[in-house]
């Protein structure tokens, strides 16, 4: 192994794994005893500055394909670029919104973990080996645990945690046992070689089971039915930054891995291209049914997750279970835009099939990517919202928003802007990244089910306008019990009002962010 190669590929992580060391010695060696506001502020500019050193890491990485012994890679198909800016620029906003926070009275320790968490969501976009991926999967997983805990004066806080925790330890489990499967079938934990020996050996009912195994371990980190459970508990009982990061960047990096699995076993080596034509049709046809077993389980999560996650949200009192289980219903979405590709079995010559469904797998990958960066964005300005809103009233109840517009005009209508784009209302970024999904769904043919499952989606989006409206009806509609007006600091303010005005920005020039991820 060329060590040279793996500190260049690995830059960004090293580049936040630094920024964690100096957030914990400026914090406890220099600022133990200063004000805590300040310990905040220096730890979060610290982390933000982190940020930035990882992006100019990536967008240093031009070598699109390369890898290291197969292990990491810089690009493939504009993934692993486009998730890592995604991880990094949502991990700073993050960072920006705990400056107004005071559940912790250990801020170096929270910034850090953060910073560490993060970068087990950029070794998981890059991986490329199922053992670099478990360590990334796990790197950023005990992160959450931990971030998730940090509320120490809140019984809700420890009380998610140790349900996340054990949570997480079982779909681990369920994870490595399939991983486990897939190195007993093939002799290697390389992606690209697994596909391969698949491809050539054809399907077998223990790859059935290592598929379901794998599905149940990354379900869980993407809060798909019936891996759900953990989230409204952990949504509700996690700090407010925490709860943000766990709703956006570990999705990006847990949705990024599931583009990765499936986007890869479209792939065709090119001395399968070049060969004989009936051995690249054996390879395609064989390729495609082992990767259809993983479509169909993850058709089926979509279809449920849409389905609970809408209707689950219509009875919470609380805001952030009512956010919890619209990300259940969001990660359904993604999760059709992720498998639907499997539709074009109807293809006559295999040849085309294959062409046909490799396009449609990169236009659902690019609409996936649009989906999860728009959706992470405006799920951290919902949470920096609701922060304000429970440190002045002490509750994240629907009734802790009367009133709003009054109390704090300019939260309010961030509040407006961030809601109706989950709900996917025009011209918002939330319309147009469900719009390119379904799009995308549409796209693949295959008879009457992309139509009926866009039909379903399009009813369950309609069903999700209902219960974001109750929050708003609450702090537009109905009169508040308290007049009091509500105080944010300046740059939670600000980093509010930027997020709105991006959201309101890329929904009236999509083209920019689609083009943007289209260039990698």
């Amino acid at each position: 192994m060329n060590y040279g190669e793996l500190f260049h590929v690995t830059l960004p992580e090293t580049a936040l794994d630094l920024a964690a060391l100096l957030v914990l010695l400026v914090d406890l060696a220099f600022l133990r005893k200063a004000a805590l506001q300040v310990r905040l502020s220096s730890a979060a500019v610290i982390g933000v500055i982190g940020c930035l050193a990882a992006m100019w890491a990536v967008g240093m990485q031009t070598s699109a394909g390369f890898s290291v012994d197969g292990l990491l890679v810089l690009a493939n198909g504009g993934v692993t670029a486009v998730a890592q800016m995604g991880v990094l620029v949502l991990t700073a906003v993050t960072l920006l919104l705990l400056i107004d926070s005071s559940f912790t009275k250990h801020p170096g320790e929270f910034v850090a973990v953060v910073l560490m968490a993060a970068s087990g969501g950029l070794v998981i976009s890059a991986a490329r080996d199922l053992l670099v991926i478990f360590i990334g999967l796990e790197l950023l997983s005990i992160g959450l645990y931990i971030l998730t805990a940090f509320g120490k004066t809140s019984a809700k806080s420890a009380e998610a945690a140790l349900k996340y925790y054990l949570f997480g330890g079982m779909s681990a489990a369920f994870l490595l046992f399939g991983f486990s499967y897939f190195y007993g079938l093939t002799g290697s934990t390389n992606l690209y070689e697994i596909q391969s020996s698949i491809a050539n050996s054809g399907s077998s009912p223990l790859l059935i089971v290592a598929w379901v195994l794998v599905v149940a371990g990354l379900g869980f980190k993407v809060a798909a039915v019936p891996f759900h459970l953990w989230a409204p508990d952990t949504y509700e009982g996690a700090p407010a930054p925490a709860a943000a990061f766990i709703a956006s960047v570990s999705k990006i990096a847990s949705f990024t891995l599931l583009l990765t699995f499936s986007f890869q076993w479209l792939q065709v080596s090119n001395e399968y291209l070049s060969g004989a034509r009936p051995a690249v049709e054996h390879y395609i046809v064989s390729a495609y049914q082992s990767w259809q077993h993983l479509a169909l389980v993850l058709l089926i999560a979509a279809v449920a997750s849409m389905i609970v996650g809408n209707l689950a949200a219509l009875a919470q009192t609380s805001v952030r279970r009512l956010l919890a289980y619209s990300a259940i219903a969001h990660a359904g979405y993604i999760l059709l835009g992720i498998a639907i590709y499997s539709t074009y079995s109807g293809q006559s010559d295999v040849m085309s099939f294959w062409g046909n469904a490799f396009n449609a797998g990169v236009i659902s990958q690019n609409a996936v990517l649009y989906y999860v960066l728009t959706y992470g964005l405006t799920t951290i300005g919902a949470f920096g919202v609701i922060g304000v809103v429970e440190r002045t009233t002490g509750s994240d109840k629907l009734d802790a928003f009367l009133g709003l517009h009054k109390r704090n005009p300019v939260l309010a209508a961030v509040l407006l802007i961030l809601f109706l784009s989950l709900a996917g209302i025009p011209p918002l970024v939330g319309f147009w990244a469900k719009f390119n999904l379904f799009a995308a769904v549409l796209a693949v043919g295959g008879g009457v089910w992309p139509f009926a499952l866009v039909a379903l989606a399009v009813a369950m989006s309609a069903v999700s306008l209902y219960y974001y409206l109750q929050v708003l009806k609450r702090a537009y509609v109905m009169p508040a019990v308290d007049d009091t007006p509500i105080h944010v600091h300046p740059v939670t303010m600000l980093v509010l009002m930027a997020i709105a005005a991006a959201v309101v920005l890329a929904g009236c020039l999509p083209s920019v962010l689609q083009g943007w991820i289209a260039s990698f």
